[in-house]
């Protein structure tokens, strides 16, 4: 998203004082991943998640949520990753949105496609 519209809104999201964003500790391991993959320094995207949200950890309910989510939506979505499940189980737990790009969301209402 480096210079795109989309890295745009996402920037938008991030400078706006009344935005409170939280990241999924699932999100942030996805996120290293990346960086690995596309040979780019994971402690930058750890950085800059840290100093841009709050991290949101995992524990037996939320981790519980996010099966039951997982079995819903793999009934609908085959290829609906347990990653993408503990995203929208956060947002269901704490009653917020989910900002992204993933097509896996494009019908799911806690979500705003970027």
């Amino acid at each position: 998203m480096d210079g795109s519209p989309r890295g745009a809104r996402v920037r938008d999201l991030l400078e706006n004082p009344s935005s409170t964003l939280l990241t999924s500790v699932i999100t942030l391991a996805e996120l290293v991943s990346k960086s690995l993959r596309t040979r780019r320094d994971p402690k930058i995207a750890v950085t800059a998640v840290e100093s841009n949200s709050t991290l949101h950890p995992i524990g037996p309910e939320l981790a519980t949520l996010a099966g039951e989510v997982h079995g819903e939506e793999k009934k609908r979505k085959k290829d609906f990753g347990l990653a993408d499940a503990f995203v929208l189980a956060t947002a269901r737990n704490r009653s917020c949105k989910v900002q992204t790009g993933d097509s896996h969301f494009k019908d799911v209402p806690e979500a705003v496609m970027i």
